[in-house]
């Protein structure tokens, strides 16, 4: 197989890239003057200031649409414009005049490696800052203030010390029932008690309300009451008033040292960023495997025009993009860890488009 680009893979690729960047636009000005539609009285009635929308907001989720709608811009760009060759016999004089099949696929995943590479950086660079700015504006904008509904949060902080709180006040920073314990090993060494516990920014720590210490020894017990002190640990306000969606704006390195610190801390939001990572990955590799769906569908004269080609396209798609969802809920019940959950579409779809590349016609 020659690798150099010949006359028709610069053909295919300008028509692959082409479609796949028009459709990028296309669909992403639907979606925004839609989303202005919805948003027009939250815009109005915090007062947001136009530049904000357009430059905080609007410019940064544009980047957010590409990730989250890239598996259908490309299997309808690939069913859209193959099915139009293929209705203008391109395909069948490709084939007749020496070209086999799989010499047909190199420009298709010539252009599946360009935007992979395009979708990888978006999601490892691009994005999570775009992402950052977005979510600060609806916080200020859009959304309804944090409200902490999680009760009896356990939390090991550092090894051997462990924090439990059975409720948080986001509007206030209170922390309600708020437990303190220090081991040494497997043997208790203090434990602070207190029915509040208010973050308190000043020193960037707790002041404790109404405590209760338990200091133990070898062999000796002390027991101190008092009205207020001040403790500082690992864990701030921010970290109990956090949405799930805060992944979403840390970068590759930030999200691993986030999991490392969730996951030492037993907080089960550390499946969110797992998530997360691995769709970073896996999202952009599905590129491939719809575009040789694609391919393979399409890539046969039929009557009728391109029409049911599309429909099922979107269709493979939107079922895909269904797929994925479902994978993280198996996450979120403990029924696959993420790495093979998230992958698990890919697999499936990847077994689906190796079987429609050995049906498709030769």
């Amino acid at each position: 197989m020659r690798f150099r680009p010949t006359l028709i893979d610069r053909y295919i690729i300008r028509k692959f890239i082409g479609t796949y960047a028009f459709a990028l636009a296309f669909i992403s000005v639907i979606v925004i003057i839609f989303d202005i539609s919805e948003k027009i009285d939250d815009f109005v009635e915090h007062k947001a200031p136009l530049y904000d929308i357009v430059f905080r907001y609007y410019l940064n989720f544009i980047p957010f649409l590409v990730n989250m709608f890239t598996a259908l811009f490309v299997f309808i760009s690939v069913i859209f414009f193959t099915s139009k060759m293929a209705g203008h016999s391109e395909i069948i004089a490709m084939l007749s005049g020496g070209v086999s099949f799989k010499r047909l696929m190199y420009p298709y995943f010539l252009s599946s490696l360009v935007i992979f590479a395009f979708n990888l950086l978006f999601n490892l660079f691009i994005i999570p800052p775009a992402n950052a700015e977005r979510l600060d504006f609806q916080e200020h904008y859009i959304r309804n203030p944090f409200s902490n509904t999680n009760r009896n949060i356990h939390y090991q902080i550092e090894p051997g010390e462990y924090v439990y709180i059975e409720s948080f006040t986001a509007w206030n920073n209170t922390a309600y029932k708020f437990s303190l314990e220090k081991f040494d090993g497997k043997r208790l060494v203090s434990k602070l008690q207190s029915e509040q516990a208010v973050w308190d920014t000043s020193f960037s720590g707790w002041r404790v309300r109404n405590y209760h210490l338990r200091q133990l020894g070898d062999s000796t017990e002390i027991i101190t009451r008092g009205g207020r002190l001040d403790t500082v640990i690992s864990i701030t306000a921010n970290d109990l008033r956090r949405r799930k969606d805060l992944y979403e704006s840390m970068n590759y390195s930030r999200l691993n040292e986030e999991i490392a610190l969730l996951k030492l801390r037993g907080d089960n939001s550390v499946k969110y960023a797992l998530i997360e990572k691995t769709k970073r990955v896996t999202v952009p590799f599905a590129v491939f495997i719809l575009t040789l769906i694609g391919v393979s569908l399409s890539s046969q004269k039929v009557r009728g025009g391109i029409g049911i080609k599309i429909g099922v396209g979107i269709a493979l798609s939107f079922s895909y993009i269904l797929f994925l969802r479902f994978a993280e809920m198996f996450v979120h019940t403990d029924t696959l860890p993420p790495f093979m959950a998230l992958w698990l579409p890919n697999l499936v779809f990847a077994a689906v488009a190796f079987a429609l590349y050995l049906k498709a016609p030769k």
